[in-house]
């Protein structure tokens, strides 16, 4: 949760977490009422946070002899994860070579 934190806290997508420090009333809860849950505040922002949750997951859940490379903004020549189809800098799209 926390790279999805700092992916959208850097696109300024606002948001809220949900039982942010409820662990601690494990046992007296159900375990389900517990984890912390991320809400977009603004549904307006839904696409592009879906965008870089899928990222983040397809990233996590390629093999370690993947060798993606960072790629560099075609706009502003920011350099960019490979994970990120959007530029952090400008948003604008990855395009393949």
């Amino acid at each position: 949760m926390q790279s999805l934190k700092s992916e959208l806290d850097a696109l300024a997508i606002p948001y809220m977490i949900k039982n942010e420090y409820a662990s601690g009333a494990m046992g007296e809860l159900a375990w389900q009422d517990t984890q912390p849950e991320l809400w977009l505040i603004d549904d307006t922002w839904q696409a592009r946070a879906n965008q870089v949750m899928d990222a983040l997951m397809a990233h996590s859940v390629s093999s370690p002899g993947d060798k993606e490379q960072e790629w560099v903004c075609r706009n502003c020549k920011e350099k960019n994860g490979a994970a990120f189809d959007f530029c952090w800098q400008c948003e604008h799209q990855r395009h393949e070579v």
